[in-house]
């Protein structure tokens, strides 16, 4: 019995391989393939058992992960020595066996370690002498089909021991698992045989090429998984911080050192025993959370997806706390174990590299830092080969703001910090206290390190990962590991703020002109630089605190900022962008932008042009760090046109001086690019009004124009067209037909048959009667649609239903529901109508779980509630939607009469809820 196995308890309660045995044994004489037959439900029922039990001490004691790991390796093996037994011996028997006919089983991979989760694959390996005889290639074989008839999913190689050298020795791969190799059964004098030939054989001699090679793949696995360990649905197996990190750590240990177990890590100096005890807790845990998520999920689901993670809550017996759920405060704990295992790859790193490095040299190459390249004292500290380290072990104990200081330094200098001194700074953070956070020094060193010109973000980073971030700033610390239990945020909260940081210092750079144009030549004007990365900073500091994030954040600034020596009226500034972070992109988004009382309200809010600008740039920089693709060009549009509405009242006063020279800006604009004669331009220009002028960018009028003057030229009662917008990412539907109650709704619904999303409606009545209506759409993946079948069966869905060919809520109805992650949220419908926010409609905000055909059904419940859409604006936050419409009754009034908003409100909550699609006639 292998010593790993020497601690898992009552092991015969998992398997009782001498009764499996006898009753092999007493299978009666057949067939070969009759006698397998006979013998699976044998074997099935042994591993169901095994399995029960695993799961039922599981749930007794759900955090034994690593015991859990080496009880279902403990029962694989016995399940394959009676499967090996019962081949040889009752099978294929041999009774006067050749040196040819000599065969060993050995485990290899995570079950050569013996750690396997339920779903785990059984790697294995058979090995034979020379080259395989055809006994051995028989047995081979049905020990292999006796595996899959119990359903395992099997990694085998077959071969000779020479073989095994050569490919060892040319594959990463294979060397890796060989690594891990563990005899199983068979011929224990050939696994031995094999084991020397691999040390004498590949071992010895490449190791530091070995060592070379698992950074790298490491690497590119990270950067192939996202190059982050905070991301919401993480992989906890291959991801950043997951368990393959600890197997590398140990794959390398063992490759170049020999070790035998984790513990000797500790005797090579690798780890120190209190790294031990946090690697062997990180361990497992994540192997815990790994083999409940492949019970929850049966199948080997290694992603702890939205779906999962509130049931793994459960039953890892976390609990609710004010202000934070379960699963928040589960997936908080796994966020900090990633994180202890980037601190304990970083420490382990230091060694190896002082071990296989060449003088002068690491493993990522030739240092060369010219400026510092013969100094060899900085600010106190020492460079050691181009790294900022320590000059002795108690450098921060005699002064703890050097805790600060050497990110201040490192920063400054554009200099890598030594893993050691990383991990003294880790070790050390604690001596922050009070008298540290107040100290004038330490506050104007980290200053310094998050307004940096160069990359605050990396060193930021760094002092997060040292622990020493969150020691300096508590409230930070609170938001560490911090995730947001929804589909919105890919980041956890700390994460997500140094990634608007690096964000913020890209833009001011210049580096981002393309994506930001406007907010890069904003940053030029903004006065208060050091207001703009304070607030970045703190803006969602307060989440998880059970009540407005804003304005908690808002108290939180007013504390902190004058501590980092901000004055009065910055600190100010600071505590208002904080309150109002989300102001402009909820007015951009969720509100239409071409009624002028929209523009007055956000004014009345922001009230100078500084605030204005710092809180433009604040909202990009906020929105784009919630995670890829949530950035595009239509945001930023919606972004710019609100900003320069704003910024011209704030210049001319709060009155709408500038909205007539906008308008005749825009037609004399359009004018010139359409060269029509003057009479037609006057009678087309009075078709529209104001509203519609104002709403419009040029492009847009652009193509309204040519596709009116079409469906004029062809006398068509309807026009359709469809044009890609790259910079907008999304296609422009423009519907140009006779008005009529309930056309939005069914051009909606049309949209989404064809497979498209709405990402905004906006909606015009020409004096004449003509409906003219355009549509940004996207296709299920947020691209435009752009082939040219894609457009034709848009083209086809609208005409059939406007002109009623088809039963629309029928074909709605049978559409795949494409967005089941997102009930695994739950989300409370909530109908608001608002009478002041324009003065001339009611303005109705549907927040509500998004789903296919949404809007379809929203707005065939205004429909039904008679009520008359003047302009859409859709907004998708993950799981969550939030619809707004301006409305008016059928005679052009506000709807004020509480009746009337109360039948308004019912319907729109019914439909938000998934009332059904057969209403929609």
């Amino acid at each position: 019995m292998p010593q790993r196995f020497d601690t898992l308890p009552h092991r015969r309660q998992l398997i009782d391989r001498r009764a499996l045995a006898d009753a092999l044994a007493a299978l009666p004489a057949a067939e070969p393939a009759q006698m397998r037959n006979a013998a699976r439900p044998l074997l099935k029922a042994a591993l169901d058992g095994g399995r029960a039990e695993i799961a039922r001490r599981l749930g007794e004691h759900p955090g034994r992960g690593h015991e859990a790991a080496c009880a279902y390796a403990y029962l694989t093996d016995q399940l394959l020595r009676c499967v090996y037994d019962f081949t040889v011996g009752r099978l294929y028997p041999t009774h006067n066996p050749t040196t040819t006919e000599r065969l060993t089983l050995i485990a290899v991979g995570g079950y050569g370690r013996a750690e396997m989760a339920r779903h785990s694959d059984v790697d294995i390996a058979f090995l034979t002498p020379w080259k395989q005889s055809p006994w051995a290639e028989t047995v081979i074989e049905s020990i292999l089909y006796s595996l899959w008839d119990l359903g395992l999913k099997v990694g085998h190689s077959s071969r000779s021991l020479d073989e095994m050298v050569r490919m060892a020795k040319g594959d990463l791969t294979i060397r890796t698992a060989l690594l891990e190799a563990r005899y199983v059964w068979g011929d224990e004098a050939l696994y031995e045989e094999a084991a020397r030939r691999f040390e004498r054989e590949v071992r010895a001699g490449s190791i530091a090429a070995f060592v070379a090679e698992k950074l790298a793949e490491r690497d590119a696995r990270h950067k192939r998984m996202g190059d982050s360990r905070y991301v919401v649905e993480p992989n906890l197996k291959e991801g950043k911080g997951g368990l393959r990190d600890l197997q590398t750590l140990f794959w390398i240990g063992k490759y170049a050192y020999g070790v035998g177990s984790t513990a000797e890590l500790v005797d090579a100096g690798l780890l120190t025993r209190d790294e031990l005890r946090r690697f062997s807790r990180a361990e497992s845990f994540l192997w815990a959370v790994r083999c409940h998520l492949h019970i929850v999920t049966d199948r080997p689901e290694e992603r702890l997806t939205f779906d999962v993670q509130r049931e793994l809550a459960e039953r890892m017996r976390y609990a609710d706390r004010p202000g934070r759920s379960a699963v928040e405060r589960f997936m908080q704990h796994y966020f900090l174990t990633a994180k202890q295992v980037g601190d304990l790859t970083g420490h382990f790193l230091a060694h190896l590299d002082e071990q296989f490095a060449r003088r002068g040299r690491r493993f990522g190459g030739l240092v060369t830092i010219p400026s510092l390249r013969r100094s060899r004292k900085l600010h106190g500290f020492i460079l050691d080969r181009g790294r900022l380290s320590l000059p002795g072990d108690d450098f921060f104990t005699e002064d703890p703001v050097r805790l600060i200081e050497l990110f201040a330094v490192a920063d400054k200098h554009g200099l890598e910090i030594h893993p050691l001194a990383m991990r003294a700074a880790s070790r050390d953070a604690r001596l922050i206290d009070g008298k540290v956070r107040a100290d004038p020094k330490a506050n104007a060193l980290f200053m310094d390190v998050l307004t940096s010109p160069r990359d605050p973000e990396t060193v930021l980073r760094w002092m997060n990962e040292a622990g020493v971030f969150g020691r300096f700033v508590p409230d930070f610390g609170r938001v560490v590991a911090q995730m947001q239990f929804d589909m919105y945020h890919h980041y956890t909260v700390d994460e997500h703020s140094i990634r608007a940081i690096g964000l913020l210092a890209r833009i001011e750079k210049g580096e981002l002109k393309e994506d930001h144009p406007l907010a890069g030549e904003v940053m030029k004007q903004i006065v208060s630089r050091r207001v703009l990365y304070v607030a970045v900073l703190l803006h969602d500091i307060a989440k998880g605190r059970g009540g407005d994030h804003s304005i908690l954040g808002a108290e939180v600034a007013e504390r902190l900022c004058p501590r980092l020596g901000l004055t009065a009226a910055e600190t100010a500034t600071v505590a208002w962008l904080v309150a109002k972070h989300l102001l402009m992109s909820a007015t951009a988004f969720k509100r239409d932008l071409s009624d002028f009382k929209t523009i007055l309200d956000f004014v009345e809010a922001v009230q100078s042009a500084e605030r204005l600008r710092l809180l433009l740039v604040l909202t990009a920089v906020d929105i784009r760090a919630v995670g890829p693709g949530v950035w595009n060009g239509w945001k930023r549009q919606l972004l710019n046109d609100l900003y320069e509405a704003a910024e011209e009242v704030l210049r001319l006063g709060h009155k709408q001086k500038g909205r007539a020279e906008r308008i005749a800006a825009k037609q004399a604009t359009l004018s010139a690019e359409l060269g029509w004669s003057a009479d037609d331009w006057t009678s087309y220009a009075r078709r529209f009004p104001d509203s519609y002028w104002v709403a419009e960018p040029a492009d847009v009028l652009l193509a309204n124009a040519r596709a009116v003057a079409a469906a004029t030229v062809e006398r068509a009662p309807l026009w359709i067209d469809a044009q890609p917008d790259g910079a907008r990412g999304a296609t422009l539907v423009t519907v140009y037909a006779g008005d009529h109650p309930g056309l939005f709704y069914r051009i909606a619904g049309a949209i989404h048959v064809a497979g498209g999303n709405i990402i905004d409606a906006r909606i015009h009545t020409t004096r004449d009667g003509m409906a003219l209506d355009n549509f940004l759409v996207q296709d299920p993946l947020g691209q435009p649609f752009a082939e040219d079948g894609q457009i034709d069966r848009l083209r086809l869905a609208i005409r059939d239903s406007l002109a009623n060919r088809n039963k629309l809520a029928d074909r709605l109805a049978a559409k795949p529901l494409p967005r089941i992650r997102a009930e695994a949220f739950d989300i409370a419908t909530q109908v608001l109508t608002d009478n002041k926010a324009s003065n001339r409609y009611t303005v109705v905000e549907v927040s509500a779980r998004d789903r296919p055909a949404l809007l379809f059904a929203l707005a065939h419940a205004l429909f039904q509630a008679r009520v008359t859409i003047h302009s859409a604006h859709i907004a998708t936050y993950g799981e969550r939607a939030v619809d707004t419409f301006y409305v008016t009754d059928l005679v052009g009034d506000k709807i004020q009469t509480p009746g009337r908003i109360k039948t308004l409100e019912r319907l729109l909550t019914d439909a938000a809820e998934g009332g059904s699609l057969r209403k929609a006639a």
